[in-house]
């Protein structure tokens, strides 16, 4: 390997906007991050899921087994409107 040439890999503190700290290693220098593992909710379990506007529902009203065929059109109907 050439002398000289590779840049220098340094200890270097992280800090996120919640407040947690931690060191590893890089070549830039201090980095400030906006979220990390001790406040993303997919890490810390707060995660939610949201069925927004009852899409759910809604689909199995318009494409729900019914007995009746006029039932399933009158729905259709109604979310249409």
């Amino acid at each position: 390997m050439k002398k000289e040439i590779h840049p220098n890999y340094r200890i270097a503190t992280v800090t996120c906007s919640c407040g947690n700290t931690f060191q590893t290693k890089t070549t830039v220098g201090d980095l400030k991050v906006e979220i990390c593992s001790k406040c993303h909710p997919f890490f810390t379990g707060t995660q939610k899921l949201i069925d927004s506007a009852g899409r759910v529902e809604k689909y199995y009203r318009r494409y729900g087994k019914s007995e009746n065929k006029n039932e399933n059109e009158n729905q259709e109907k109604e979310i249409k409107k």
